[in-house]
């Protein structure tokens, strides 16, 4: 690293072309320490200060010059970019950076993924709404030295000087006219052996790719369904793999009592106890999952056999700690609310699978995993490698929210392939993602809030919830940082620390306090999309209309008093500008508004619903329907965006996320299981439920940063819509979904077999 000194400027950076037979740039970055609580207003909060996208973005620092980006020989540019790409569009981003400081057309930039790359560090983790945060000054540092390189190449074959060249779509001109091609000039760019290079980042005024609205790069692909994910794979000798697993949760086999008669049957190859279950590996899935449903297994119990939802529920709620005690005041008056959250499947569309090919001495996985290091780490301790003898290539997915942190398809066919001698191709079935997979984790939320003469004294808040597991990396780098945490985090555990670093109350109400208390270690939990932020601002936004009925406030007049940032605030008008706020709207309609800040960005709703019978009890054959979102105003600020279209995509993913949270989208846990077993049970946000209207407006901003967006879509809207559900029907719900208790809505699967049939003929299901 060159020290403090030699970075000149915010836009002046050194780099370093790489010696090669094709021209290769790298960033260098100075590594900055975490921000410091010194003077910050107070009451300060933790998030306000130095939250989630400081801390991985600060982690990811010290790395940053080993990301490069290449220049071929034909002229066109790659970056194999250390993320994950799940749908988000970071791909398409990227690519926007590097053709920007290039001069590129983007169809001539090809953004592939990396595969684990160990020497990264903490450079490899896709999460947090961080990846366009953390890459954005060193790609395109790494794009400009190319560029420089190539300038000076071209100034010896023009025989000019770099000052009076131009670079524009791969084309480099001399002020005489003459010209050469990146592709003329990329060869000599990259001789010479490793050298540094000073270069200057364009301005924002300069930009005429970043900020503009561009379709994803691979949008043909997807849609006609040439896109290459996990299963799509032909890697030779994987044939389909699938696992039979236990009729209770986190169930462990005990022996298959009819191997004779499974290893008999069309197809199978060969069938391996593993920790998790009974696999089987045959010529197709089908035949995979004709195998599951004939075994005869002799099970043990998992760790919550015979519990239910209410089990759950009463041990959070035996475990609440008290709220810290209230200052006396006889004027004052006390509102407050208990929340309880159930529930939710994280499960993507893209069901997990991975590839292993586990040899004696080696192993290849190929897995759409956010955390490839930690991946190959851990699987290469699983099969008594060094992490040295085992590939693991990152495979695009097709979805994640939080997910894909988790690599235990990666682990379990790394398992599988062993104990069979073979590679395997591992898919999960649906009824696996729902019933043994990762969840959003059961909690509980109490507020209380003390008010007199017009004004919140304090606001207190106690989340009491299933651990959320951090056991995929990020703890990792929470372990090996936590010295240098700022606000006494690193005093911390994993959980609180991460809560902390991403909740933050946008009001000036006194005397703020948020706790989290995690328990029960049992089930299997991921760090689903918005963490925390979707319950918490929930019951927030819920307690703020109930204050503003005390105070008799219209919401909207409440937020705007007591908002305690310009930037909410800018994107709170916004909203109720572009929204109608106040309406008028029949009886059992509603609006209800909500913001939140999180991720160097902010966020504001606008949610109409209409909870009149006629449309709560509607029939649409094989749904849920019950109240229905009929118009959704979304505004975001996140600062600088590279793609408003990409944005405003993710911003209706994270709409249709929240409207789930909170009306119908849960997992019901009955003596020791769940009952959904595929998405034709689990009720995500369908197109009958989906809003009729929604315009999301991405506001304009002077930063020269990007913020995350990633989760940005989902708190602001299961909070909107939450309140107003509470105004159309006079109800302020306390449970979420607000459908979770109502008579289920389908047949439950049986657990054993614990895969249903496949359907014979698919056309007798359409509708």
């Amino acid at each position: 690293m060159l020290p403090l000194e030699r970075t000149t400027s915010r836009r002046r950076f050194l780099g370093y072309v790489l010696g090669g037979t094709t021209l290769v740039a790298a960033a260098d970055l100075v590594v900055a320490s975490p921000a410091s609580a010194a003077g910050v207003p107070t009451p300060p909060q933790v998030a306000e200060v130095y939250d989630l996208n400081d801390f991985i973005t600060d982690a990811a620092r010290p790395t940053a010059n080993l990301v490069t980006v290449e220049v071929r020989e034909d002229g066109t540019a790659h970056f194999a970019l250390p993320r994950s790409e799940n749908g988000q569009g970071i791909v398409t981003s990227t690519a926007m950076l590097i053709a920007e400081e290039l001069d590129l057309p983007l169809d001539r930039v090809e953004v592939t993924l990396a595969p684990a790359r160990p020497e990264l560090l903490f450079n490899q983790l896709t999460g947090g709404s961080t990846t366009t945060t953390s890459t954005y000054t060193p790609v395109r540092v790494a794009a400009a030295v190319a560029r420089m390189a190539l300038l000076e190449a071209a100034a010896i074959v023009l025989g000019d000087t770099v000052e009076l060249l131009k670079s524009k779509d791969g084309v480099i001109t001399a002020p005489d006219g003459s010209s050469v091609t990146y592709a003329e000039v990329a060869a000599r760019a990259a001789g010479g052996g490793t050298r540094a290079v000073e270069v200057e980042l364009k301005d924002r005024s300069e930009f005429r790719m970043i900020g503009t609205a561009r379709n994803r790069t691979d949008a043909r692909e997807a849609v006609t369904g040439r896109k290459q994910y996990v299963t799509d794979l032909d890697v030779k000798g994987a044939l389909p793999t699938m696992v039979c697993r236990a009729p209770t949760l986190n169930g462990t086999p005990v022996r298959l009592r009819n191997r004779r008669q499974v290893l008999r049957m069309d197809g199978v190859t060969h069938v391996a106890k593993v920790a998790t279950g009974i696999a089987v590996r045959a010529r197709t899935f089908g035949q995979c999952i004709d195998a599951i449903r004939a075994m005869d297994v002799e099970w043990a119990d998992g760790p919550v056999a015979g519990q239910s939802d209410g089990d759950i529920v009463e041990e959070l709620k035996a475990l609440d700690p008290d709220l810290p005690p209230l200052p006396t005041n006889p004027l004052a008056e006390v509102v407050e609310e208990e929340f309880l959250f159930y529930f939710r499947s994280n499960s993507p569309m893209d069901t997990n699978a991975a590839i292993a090919d586990v040899r004696e001495d080696s192993a290849e996985i190929w897995n759409a995993c956010k955390v490839p290091i930690t991946a190959q780490e851990t699987i290469a301790a699983e099969l008594g490698l060094t992490p040295d003898k085992v590939v693991f290539h990152v495979v695009q997915g097709g979805g994640s929210f939080g997910r894909r942190l988790f690599f235990d398809a990666a682990l379990e066919a790394a398992r599988i392939s062993k104990a069979m001698g073979k590679p395997v191709k591992l898919m999960w079935h649906r009824a696996d993602d729902a019933r043994a997979g990762r969840t959003h984790p059961m909690s509980t939320s109490r507020v209380r809030a003390v008010v007199a003469g017009g004004q919140v004294l304090a606001f207190q808040q106690g989340h009491t919830s299933v651990e959320t597991d951090y056991r995929h990396g990020l703890g990792e780098i929470l372990s090996a940082t936590a010295a240098d945490l700022p606000a006494g985090l690193g005093n911390m555990g994993f959980a609180q620390s991460i809560f902390a670093m991403t909740q933050e109350l946008p009001y000036d109400f006194g005397a703020v306090a948020q706790t989290l208390l995690e328990t029960d270690e049992r089930f299997n939990t991921g760090s689903m999309r918005n963490i925390y932020s979707p319950d918490v601002r929930t019951a927030n936004e819920l307690v703020v209309d109930k204050i503003a009925r005390r105070l008799d406030l219209d919401p909207l007049e409440m937020r705007l008093r007591f908002c305690r940032s310009d930037r909410v605030r800018g994107v709170l008008e916004r909203a109720a500008e572009v929204g109608d706020w106040g309406r008028s709207m029949p009886a059992g309609t509603a609006q209800g508004i909500a913001i939140h800040k999180e991720y160097k960005g902010a966020s504001a709703c606008v949610a109409e619903i209409d909870c009149r019978p006629a449309t709560v009890g509607r029939d649409v054959p094989r749904a849920v329907t019950g109240p229905r979102v009929t118009r959704v105003t979304f505004v975001i600020d996140a600062g600088l965006v590279v793609n408003p279209r990409g944005l405003e995509a993710q911003m209706q993913g994270g709409i249709n996320d929240g409207i789930a949270q909170a009306l119908t989208s849960s997992l019901h846990l009955r003596d020791g299981h769940f009952l959904e077993a595929s998405w034709d049970n689990y009720f995500y946000t369908r197109q009958w439920n989906t809003p009729p209207e929604v315009r999301v407006v991405v506001m304009p901003s002077d930063s020269g940063q990007p913020g995350g967006a990633g989760e940005a879509g989902v708190a602001a809207t299961m909070a909107a819509v939450a309140c107003a559900y509470a105004r159309a029907t006079g109800r302020v719900p306390t449970y979420f979904p607000i459908n979770h208790r109502d008579p289920l809505a389908f047949k439950p699967k049986p657990v054993v077999p614990p895969v249903p049939q496949s359907p014979t003929n698919g056309l007798k299901l359409t509708y």
